[in-house]
């Protein structure tokens, strides 16, 4: 059974800094990325970052560009987010997911977890 878990999340003051972690399990065949993206109710879901398996290859939307970073775990079904210089507009629900294309669009978000909560006050 396919399962991701999403950790890290926390209420921190502007400027602030937080470590995102999702750990995956279960998969019947490997894949081709990991991505984090975020979401507030009742919004569309938003791709954050997205990191291509095995080449270390990455994508940022451009309002994280620079202060967000993704990693892997080498070996493992993991992906890590280094969030720094939080501002109060990325406060939200955060999510990590398989992607069935090396993209940040939607459409191509596969499994992801119950998500992780970051708050940023101002």
């Amino acid at each position: 059974q396919v399962r991701l878990v999403e950790s890290g999340g926390g209420s921190v003051q502007g400027g602030g800094s937080l470590r995102l972690a999702c750990a995956a399990s279960g998969y019947p065949h490997t894949f081709n990325a990991m991505a984090w993206f975020r979401q507030a109710p009742g919004k569309e879901r938003a791709g954050v970052a997205v990191i291509q398996v095995g080449s270390g290859s990455t994508i940022y939307d451009d309002s994280v560009k620079g202060r967000f970073t993704i990693s892997q775990e080498n070996g493992k079904y993991s992906v890590n987010q280094q969030l720094n210089s939080l501002k109060p507009e990325d406060a939200d629900m955060y999510y990590c997911t398989d992607v069935f294309s090396y993209s940040l669009l939607p459409q191509y978000f596969n499994y992801w977890g119950q998500g992780t909560k970051v708050t940023v006050s101002s």
